[in-house]
């Protein structure tokens, strides 16, 4: 078993403790951020970087350039409830895009959009919000007002 194979397996188990976590409790266990970015690597083929890399989590050659991508999760128990916010962005950071990968109750990306950093930096720098300015938290609906689809399991579903 390669690298790559034993890291989405211990993921697999991950994801299960994870549910069994969230119906005991009815709080997510931490690792939703972990999930995404592998859920994002797998479903983008994208190439993750080692941990604690500032500003950036994963790597993309596109049209011969390669894009550093911030990479955020949102886990979504119940269907019906689709709001929230977007973990911190750091414009400190170098980074050209952010990708946000929401994850359905059994913690599997159903929808990636992906925003570039021009878009990020004129939502985050817009007067009137704290959050948004200081902390640069951003709700879910904004994030998806600036961004596109990049990839929804109904497309893939489409595409088999």
């Amino acid at each position: 078993m390669n690298t790559t194979d034993e890291v989405y397996q211990i993921l697999r188990d991950a994801k299960a403790l994870a549910r069994r976590y969230y119906h005991i409790t009815g709080k997510p266990l931490g690792v939703t951020g972990e999930v995404a970015e592998y859920e994002a690597a797998r479903v983008l083929d994208l190439k993750l970087q080692l941990a604690r890399q500032a500003g950036y989590d994963a790597t993309e050659v596109r049209n011969g350039a390669t894009l550093r991508i911030q990479i955020k999760g949102r886990y979504f128990p119940n269907p019906k409830l689709r709001g929230g916010r977007v973990g911190s962005i750091d414009l400190k950071q170098e980074f050209d895009t952010v990708l946000l990968v929401l994850l359905d109750a059994d913690y599997n990306a159903f929808q990636i959009y992906e925003a570039d950093r021009s878009a990020v930096e004129a939502l985050l720098t817009r007067p009137g919000s704290k959050a948004r300015n200081e902390r640069g938290s951003v709700g879910i609906s904004q994030f998806k007002a600036i961004s596109s689809l990049r990839w929804g399991r109904a497309c893939e579903e489409a595409e088999s």
